[in-house]
């Protein structure tokens, strides 16, 4: 397992965020049209006053009983989002927290959502861009029938490509995600994480989830 993350500085922080968004500009974007996704999987709940205290307002969660835990220890911190694997039978413990769940990609998770889900609940559809065995996310060409499957508001699609040795190697997957969502009229692109998101912005990415960028 690995080590939560502890001794975070609110200055140091603070100073990768402003980092973050400079690159933005450089990219010929407006970073106000860029979410910053502090990703929290190994921060410990101690620590997320910090990053609220260096600026960061939206904070994703990978498992349901953390991103629990963590929105009980500190209700009016951040915006929440989910942006890990969703298993179907956790949907109802995480959609009084979130603001939007990344992961959307399994029929079972649809059932729970129209079991659970509020009328204002939107969601992002994850899809397996490069068709990875054995990775979450729907096929390209199967997502046409889900979006008329789901019985809430799909605002987005989300993706992780495959592992790769440098940035520009996931350029190909994150401008075929951006096809994807313009063809079917999404505006919402969740892809690019500390490694890649210079490369995801440059390809339209409207979130990007950080970690270590912003903690090391």
């Amino acid at each position: 397992m690995a080590q939560l993350i502890t001794g975070l500085e609110a200055g140091r922080v603070r100073a990768r965020v402003d980092s973050v968004r400079e690159q933005i500009a450089a990219a010929g974007r407006d970073p106000a049209d860029v979410a910053l996704l502090a990703a929290v999987k190994y921060v410990a709940l101690e620590e997320l006053p910090v990053l609220a205290e260096a600026g960061i307002e939206l904070v994703g969660e990978n498992r349901a009983a953390d991103l629990v835990a963590k929105v009980q220890a500190h209700p009016h911190l951040f915006t929440w989002d989910f942006i890990g694997h969703l298993q179907s039978r956790k949907v109802r413990q995480v959609l009084p927290h979130v603001r939007l769940i990344h992961s959307v990609a399994s029929d079972s998770v649809l059932e729970q959502l129209g079991r659970h889900a509020g009328p204002d609940t939107e969601v992002l559809v994850e899809v397996n861009v490069a068709g990875e065995a054995g990775k979450s996310g729907i096929a390209p060409d199967e997502l046409p029938a889900f979006l008329e499957r789901c019985p809430v508001s799909v605002v987005g699609l989300m993706t992780m490509p495959p592992l790769a040795a440098t940035p520009e190697d996931s350029r190909p997957h994150f401008a075929a995600l951006a096809q994807l969502a313009d063809r079917h009229g999404l505006s919402q692109l969740s892809m690019g994480t500390s490694q890649d998101y210079a490369v995801a912005v440059q390809e339209g990415a409207t979130i990007i989830r950080l970690g270590s960028t912003l903690y090391r």
